[in-house]
């Protein structure tokens, strides 16, 4: 429990509510076009839009298979929505001896499929790590199930190029709280 409580307090997920995730993804499914929205736009829809209950959003996670509990703050008592994600380790695969040009072409690739992944409300959150270790970065699904995180990250062209490796776990994180 202390380390569970050391985590959360450590890194604290902004999350919004999704709608419904139960769209298939290949590598044939066209990527959406870019729109850009200026930022006053976005801020006065956001002042706009009614915020919605704790238990609503709980009900909706759950019509669509997420997992949730309860945590109960001591210190505050208020109660938190905790929401399953699922972390992605990427980490140095099987095969590092690609050419330059090749290993360029599939960052661009791997680039351009994260962007996908955030873009369609799969992916939170991914990013490099700062060591030429083995672990190369992360990815936070926010998707019901571990099977679905899984299948995701290995559409991944680094992945499909076995030049990463993919390991997917279960992780917990408060609904709506920002990192800092």
């Amino acid at each position: 429990m202390k380390h569970f409580l050391t985590g959360l307090a450590l890194i604290l997920l902004m999350v919004a509510c999704k709608d419904e995730k139960q769209t298939v993804i290949t590598q044939e499914t066209p990527m959406p076009e870019t729109v850009e929205i200026p930022v006053d736009t976005v801020a006065e829809v956001k002042e706009q839009a009614p915020e919605k209950s704790i238990a609503t959003i709980k009900q909706e996670l759950k019509a669509q298979g997420y997992q949730t509990f309860d945590y109960v703050d001591k210190k505050t008592g208020d109660t938190i929505l905790m929401q399953q994600y699922f972390m992605a380790f990427l980490k140095s695969g099987p095969i590092r001896n690609q050419n330059e040009e090749e290993t360029a072409k599939l960052q661009e690739a791997h680039l351009a499929h994260l962007a996908r992944m955030y873009e369609e409300g799969f992916a939170d959150i991914s990013g490099p790590f700062g060591d030429n270790g083995d672990i190369r970065g992360i990815t936070i699904y926010n998707v019901p199930t571990q099977k679905m995180a899984d299948s995701l990250a290995h559409l991944d062209p680094m992945v499909q190029a076995r030049r990463l490796e993919v390991e997917v776990r279960p992780w917990w994180a408060a609904k709506g709280f920002p990192l800092r």
